[in-house]
């Protein structure tokens, strides 16, 4: 069974149908990319996956989404629980007002870690995953909003490895980056891989052809085709595929 089994999701907003059953496996331990034109459902998508659709007013949603065989939009699913396993970059890093220590200490400490050393530990161990160390290990107690924006969406990596996800979720993540940021975050993602199932949502294509293992693509809120990616990108089968990597449909 794959890590994440979407069934029959379906989502609307008042009213207006956003997504149509989808029905899709998330291959583990790859980096699986969501591509689409504007306002095709990706993001909402990916949202569903950590129940972060929960906070759109006028959301409806039905079907599964299957995390481990659990289906975690049942109403009882603890929702912390989740979003710890459910690892979740935005398009724009979100820094915690508080020091560039604190912002990776944050997560252990909500689920309950006292021990300094073990902090610590995990603080060095998360920046380093994240090429972050070398450049902030002599300022940690320094505000993590003095950062460059390239850094602060690292460090938002970083917090996000510090509570020990399964997955990671990225919606956009390098959108507001410079292209040698955008470049950093991306090799951190390949890197990463191996260790974690990764789903970005992207509307680069040539950033979906250098990171993609598994590609899945959405039209008007219907999932059109999914594949390895060497096939969906290269050799799509269905002709509104081979329209928007062709550039016809943006």
């Amino acid at each position: 069974m794959s890590h994440i089994s979407i069934r029959n999701l379906k989502v609307s907003y008042d009213g207006q149908v956003a997504l149509k059953d989808i029905n899709v496996d998330i291959p583990d331990g790859q980096i699986t990319v969501i591509i689409g034109p504007s306002g095709c459902g990706k993001s909402t998508l990916l949202r569903c996956c950590n129940r972060l659709i929960d906070m759109v007013e006028g959301a409806q949603v039905s079907g599964e989404v299957l995390i481990d065989g659990a289906n975690i939009l049942d109403p009882t699913v603890d929702i912390i629980s989740l979003r710890k396993k459910m690892g979740y970059l935005a398009q724009r890093p979100y820094p915690l007002p508080m020091s560039i220590y604190d912002n990776v200490a944050y997560g252990p400490r909500i689920h309950g870690m006292k021990d300094r050393q073990q902090l610590k530990e995990i603080v060095e161990r998360c920046l380093k995953a994240t090429s972050l160390w070398s450049e902030v290990k002599d300022r940690l107690h320094a505000p993590a909003t003095k950062l460059s924006v390239g850094q602060q969406q690292r460090l938002c990596l970083a917090r996000a490895l510090a509570v020990g996800p399964e997955a990671l979720l990225g919606d956009e993540p390098t959108s507001a980056l410079d292209p040698i940021s955008a470049q950093q975050v991306e090799k951190r993602l390949i890197e990463l891989k191996g260790e974690y199932t990764i789903v970005l949502v992207t509307h680069i294509l040539r950033q979906a052809k250098r990171l993609a293992d598994y590609a899945v693509f959405l039209y008007m809120g219907e999932l059109v085709e999914h594949g390895p990616a060497a096939e969906v990108l290269a050799n799509p089968r269905d002709p509104r595929t081979r329209a928007y990597l062709a550039g016809e449909v943006s």
